[in-house]
């Protein structure tokens, strides 16, 4: 691309606020975190909440641009132990956040033409916690 398209994508980078939602009065507070965009966003937003209620640590955020990613992606994603990416797709977005970032996200995929249920990535999210748990007694 040219050097002016580049910059000004530089530049709209720099400007996209990240949208984060986190069910918790401390930011951090949370050791996973659920990386959606599209379409997934609500079944993530339940499943989030549901795991938020039952008292336990999970963070969602929800990217609206994948190009240019917003700038500070790369340090909200390395500020948690675990990254989640539910897509409905062959990870697409797993394949970007690890080449980008150097995170070590997990994808959640589903290609069977529906949608991902809360309930599927509340059970996804479950599994995830438990494992984090059992590490560290």
């Amino acid at each position: 691309i040219g050097l002016n398209l580049a910059l000004k994508l530089l530049d709209l980078a720099a400007q996209l606020a990240l949208y984060v939602v986190f069910y918790s009065p401390i930011q951090m507070a949370a050791d996973l975190l659920v990386v959606g965009w599209g379409s997934t966003w609500g079944a993530i937003t339940g499943a989030v909440r549901r795991i938020r209620t039952s008292g336990r640590k999970v963070a969602s955020i929800h990217l609206t641009h994948l190009y240019p990613l917003p700038a500070n992606l790369g340090d909200v994603l390395r500020s948690f132990e675990r990254v989640l990416v539910p897509e409905l797709n062959l990870g697409q977005l797993v394949r970007i956040l690890r080449a980008e970032y150097l995170v070590d996200a997990e994808p959640l995929s589903k290609m069977r033409g529906q949608p991902f249920t809360a309930g599927e990535i509340q059970h996804a999210i479950g599994e995830r916690l438990v494992a984090l748990e059992g590490g560290r007694s």
